[in-house]
């Protein structure tokens, strides 16, 4: 597997009260283009909810080559932050 976000300015990971990271937690397996993997991934970053991506079957390599991962890519977040992601990607949001 291969960790790590794609932007520098991603929020944060969190860590509990023993100070240790939080495990992070599957949100979503995003296929298509490029514009669906920005779009989600901004949208988190904008909700100061940070992420992981792991690109599956070769998905980094594609990526250098084509400029997006074809097999798609995986999104995690910390587990204590699942619900809340879940919510903003479903437009569930409520003040």
């Amino acid at each position: 597997m291969t960790w790590g976000s794609n932007k520098k300015n991603s929020p944060e990971w969190p860590n509990n009260e023993a100070g240790v990271a939080v495990p992070p937690a599957f949100l979503v397996h995003i296929h298509g283009g490029p514009l669906d993997m920005e779009l989600t991934l901004n949208l988190l970053e904008a909700y100061g909810i940070p992420y992981v991506c792991e690109y599956p079957n070769n998905g980094l390599f594609g990526k250098l080559i084509l400029g997006y991962p074809p097999g798609g890519i995986r999104v995690f977040v910390p587990e204590t932050m699942l619900e809340d992601a879940q919510n903003i990607l479903n437009a569930d949001i409520c003040d």
